[in-house]
């Protein structure tokens, strides 16, 4: 009769220490799966974080390689801008081309010119004081102001000679004279009149330097 209770109690022991056992196994087994899941969960919110991140910056958070596209227009906005540089250059520099060359063609025509007005000068310098009144004497003067006003409308001006200084760079020397009534190397006598064009000169006045 013990034995059969003894034994009794035995398998009892043997029954609760299974159950033990098995209860341990499946609270390890559930503990594994939660951290599997947590593992997958920060997983899958970093790759979200991830994710979002790109969509506002437009960028691979590890660099993205550029888009052909891309490199394509930066390349020929480069090309367009080099050449818009250069156009503009090309632009200056033609026009300063035909400035210079519009001086050079205006002076030559302007040398060509002044003849003209010193004949008219010698013409009317020679007219007697009572041949003033004569109708064709006036018109032919009336020719020469006309013409020597139009040179000036375009920037054509003489030279101021008599009483002025000496200055190699308005005036041409041909003649010196001893005068007490001049001071030191002023000139005392133009021989032909000097022009300038704008700022260049376009014939030097012909004199006569004293002292």
């Amino acid at each position: 009769m013990e034995n059969k209770q003894e034994k009794s109690q035995e398998d009892m022991v043997k029954e609760a220490v299974e159950e033990a056992k098995k209860s341990a196994a499946e609270t390890e087994s559930a503990e594994a799966e939660a951290e599997e899941t947590e593992e997958t969960s920060e997983e899958a919110g970093s790759e979200e974080a991830k994710e979002d991140a790109e969509k506002k910056t437009g960028k691979k958070l590890f660099g993205k390689k550029k888009d052909k596209k891309d490199e394509k227009i930066e390349e020929l906005t480069d090309k367009l801008t080099r050449q818009m540089a250069e156009f503009d250059n090309f632009r200056k520099r033609t026009e300063k081309e035909k400035s210079q060359m519009y001086e050079v063609g205006a002076k030559d025509i302007i040398e060509k010119i002044l003849p003209v007005v010193d004949n008219f000068e010698r013409g009317l310098d020679a007219v007697k004081e009572e041949e003033k009144e004569d109708p064709f004497v006036q018109g032919m003067e009336k020719v020469y102001k006309h013409l020597v006003t139009t040179l000036e409308g375009i920037e054509v001006k003489p030279i101021e000679a008599v009483g002025q200084p000496f200055d190699p760079n308005f005036h041409n020397a041909v003649m010196h004279v001893e005068d007490e009534n001049f001071g030191e190397n002023i000139v005392a006598e133009e021989f032909q009149k000097g022009y300038t064009y704008r700022d260049s000169v376009v014939r030097h006045s012909m004199v006569k330097v004293a002292n």
